[in-house]
């Protein structure tokens, strides 16, 4: 959409900007996150060796393998959002990844079909792992490139705090019907019920993205420049490798203790720890509600001090906290609630502002694709392996090894963010007409 049939509409309103975001990325992350909610029951139901620690290690290797898609969803979906617009690629991601949930929902179970069933679930896994890959960067480039200078960390808030809510009717959902029915009804077709709502409710997000507006943003830099002038992508992306780095130093540290405490921690509470299903799933919910209600504070707080100060405090209680608040678990269900509680607090304080952090990293050209490649091979390799390497570690007796290689982590993380310099309040469109110029040209 050209800049001049853009000032030919209306302004898109502050509300319909946040809840166009708010709404399909809520069921992105419904759709991705739930999965591992229901780890234990997809388990007997697409494995069923009769061994539970086998078939729960499997899952969680297809939940794994669902990461290895999220880069090149990353760049396919980069590239649509930095060349065609980031409003058509938040459309087709959410698209996709309400298809791959409504295809988990419906797929027979081992015992109906065979080894036909966990190869369908490995597929409409890969189906979600590229729409993720290709959402964050580009909600994530979309929100920051709406919102006001001055407040693009509480407005950046928005991301985590509406995929959060998506986690949360997933976690939700879970603990209610492993309330209301019995184990047996859970694995034979409760836990599909969740992935079924998913599909259809992707068609009203769908609905409401396609009616959102292009970014001014955008639309100016793409009429800086013809697009048979542009480099390529990928020419643009490898010109700025420090960058890169920084994206993925960022991310490495933060991914992993997410996936940890935000994520599969319930699903291990069940597993490991021998908490029942409903004290662990509603530890779960209270603890994400408090987590949602930190985020934008944190995100308030970043506009007033700056990111690096609050990337710094969040990161360093992520790695500093992670051995003392798994001790103090044990096999209580409402301890789970109090350690997953203290962890995400200082969680948020790193997710709430990572969105701004990252758009006010790279040029308009590049800021959807950019992100997304480094982004989505850090959380593949790291954040997708978490919920299993820790779930190995603990059935081989080492579970502090796990920690000890999540908190190095952390500390990669720390020291990207001390040789980081300070991006709050930058100009995301200052100097884009020389990031579009081909580089042999300069």
């Amino acid at each position: 959409m050209s800049a001049s049939l853009e000032k030919g509409k209306p302004a898109q309103s502050k509300a319909r900007t946040i809840f166009g975001i708010g709404v399909g990325n809520a069921l992105e992350w419904y759709d991705w996150n739930i999965y591992a909610t229901f780890t234990v029951y997809i388990a007997s139901q697409f494995f069923a060796s009769g061994d539970s620690t086998s078939d729960v290690l499997k899952t969680l290797a297809v939940f794994a393998v669902g990461f290895l898609a999220r880069p090149f969803g990353g760049f396919v979906f980069g590239w649509v959002a930095d060349r065609s617009g980031r409003q058509l690629s938040m459309t087709l991601a959410v698209g996709l990844a309400a298809a791959g949930s409504l295809v988990i929902g419906i797929t027979p179970s081992y015992a109906s079909i065979g080894v036909l069933a966990p190869i369908i679930l490995v597929v409409a896994r890969l189906i979600q792992g590229l729409a993720h890959g290709g959402e964050l960067p580009a909600a994530q480039t979309y929100l920051s490139e709406m919102a006001p200078a001055e407040k693009r960390g509480l407005w950046s808030s928005l991301i985590y705090f509406s995929g959060t809510c998506g986690v949360i009717v997933g976690t939700l959902m879970g603990a209610v019907l492993a309330t209301v029915l019995s184990k047996e009804e859970m694995a034979a077709y409760g836990w599909r019920i969740p992935f079924i709502l998913g599909g259809i409710f992707g068609l009203f997000a769908l609905w409401i993205r396609s009616r959102m507006h292009e970014t001014t943003t955008f639309t100016a830099a793409a009429e800086a420049i013809a697009p048979a002038e542009r480099p390529s992508l990928v020419r643009q992306i490898l010109a700025h490798p420090m960058l890169l780095l920084r994206v993925i130093g960022l991310t490495v540290g933060g991914t992993v203790i997410y996936y940890v405490w935000a994520v599969a921690a319930p699903s291990f509470a069940i597993s490991n720890r021998g908490i029942d299903a409903s004290g662990a799933l509603w530890a779960g919910v209270v603890a994400q509600v408090l987590f949602i209600g930190a985020l934008p504070l944190w995100g308030m707080l970043s506009d007033r001090i700056g990111r690096r100060p609050v990337l710094l405090i969040a990161c360093a209680a992520m790695g500093i906290l992670l051995i003392p608040l798994n001790s103090i678990i044990g096999n209580s269900a409402v301890m789970l609630a109090v350690a997953m509680t203290i962890a995400l607090i200082f969680i948020a304080g790193f997710v709430s502002i990572a969105p701004a952090v990252f758009a006010e990293m790279f040029p308009t050209a590049i800021r959807a694709a950019g992100l997304g490649v480094p982004y989505s091979i850090a959380v593949a390799l790291f954040g997708g392996t978490s919920p299993y390497l820790q779930a190995w570690f603990a059935s081989i007796g080492a579970p502090g090894a796990f920690y000890w290689y999540a908190i190095g982590l952390a500390v990669i993380s720390v020291i990207t963010i001390v040789l980081m310099p300070e991006t709050r309040g930058r100009d995301l469109s200052a100097d884009d007409h020389l990031e579009l110029v081909p580089r042999t040209a300069r």
